[in-house]
């Protein structure tokens, strides 16, 4: 997925002489290419996340359009300032993609775990969360993301996940996907987490003989209300799923939508995501998620409950 997204900046570069890359302490092969045909344009700044947000800031003030590339969790939690003085409050046009969102660096603890960027980036005014479910949807995104006025946090997974996203597909800035139609059951799910939502609908589906729907909010903030509106009042359950902490996150925001919008409602919904601490244990994402909960088995659990 991270490959997918920087050869699409690339791509755009190609067409946009405004568009720049930024990079933060990055490995030496990173964008070869774009270093390599358009030197001018690219910029490798070493450790100095929060510079380079004030860099990417003054660039955009003079009409450039940056990508800045570097760990979700230094350009999120380190940047939080920058990010709301220099970026949100002007409505910059800068880009932010952050590589490793939740568990993925999980072999180098909670350092590098990005398990509340989108708690803290969705208060940000101005700011728009992208969270992409595989590299086809990826790809799609970063191209709307050109035509974005305002700033955009571009949330990476570690890439090689299962594509879950048809090429047919209609894939916009702000809008959902509806993956499997609900009857009375349904998931709302970000990011790689719909991989299992749709997993756990298949076997819902057949051993139990359950029709557990699935929508995919590849955008975060702002959600699609339209999507929202149409088929939450027709579900009986809802389940969010997100590889954030739940404080404040995925599963928030469609609670507090609920909320404003079907306060009557807002006891058939319950979340799945990350507990409220640090991550203790070091390992793989995947032995990371199954003891942190997210996976196909408890989501069928939360349906079944």
């Amino acid at each position: 997925m991270r490959k997918t997204c920087l050869n699409t900046v690339y791509e755009l570069a190609k067409k946009d002489k405004k568009i720049l890359f930024v990079g933060s302490d990055l490995g030496p092969g990173v964008l070869n290419e774009f270093k390599k045909n358009m030197p001018e344009r690219f910029f490798m700044e070493g450790v100095s996340e929060q510079s380079i947000i004030g860099l990417s800031a003054g660039l955009a003030m003079e009409g450039f359009k940056p990508y800045v590339n570097t760990i979700a969790t230094f350009i999120t939690r380190r940047c939080f300032e920058q990010l709301a003085i220099d970026l949100c409050l002007h409505n910059l046009p800068v880009k932010l993609i952050g590589n490793g969102g939740g568990l993925v660096y999980a072999p180098l603890g909670p350092t590098h775990q990005a398990i509340e960027d989108i708690s803290i980036l969705r208060v940000l005014p101005n700011m728009t969360i992208i969270a992409p479910c595989d590299s086809i949807e990826m790809k799609k995104l970063v191209k709307e993301t050109s035509k974005h006025k305002g700033p955009v946090y571009i949330r990476l997974a570690r890439g090689g996940d299962k594509i879950v996203t048809a090429s047919s597909e209609r894939v916009k800035l702000g809008k959902g996907n509806l993956k499997i139609k609900p009857d009375k059951h349904l998931f709302i799910t970000t990011g790689v987490m719909t991989q299992l939502a749709i997993e756990a609908s298949k076997k819902l589906n057949k051993d139990k003989n359950i029709n557990c729907g699935v929508i995919h909010l590849g955008t975060v903030k702002p959600l699609d209300k339209d999507i929202l509106l149409k088929w939450i009042p027709k579900v009986k359950k809802i389940v969010t799923v997100e590889e954030n902490v739940l404080l404040g996150g995925f599963g928030s925001s469609i609670l507090e939508f609920i909320n404003d919008n079907f306060p009557e409602q807002s006891k058939k919904i319950s979340r799945i995501g990350l507990k409220d601490n640090f991550i203790e244990k070091y390992g793989n994402q995947d032995l990371l998620f199954k003891d942190n909960n997210l996976t196909v088995k408890n989501l069928i659990k939360e349906i079944l409950k």
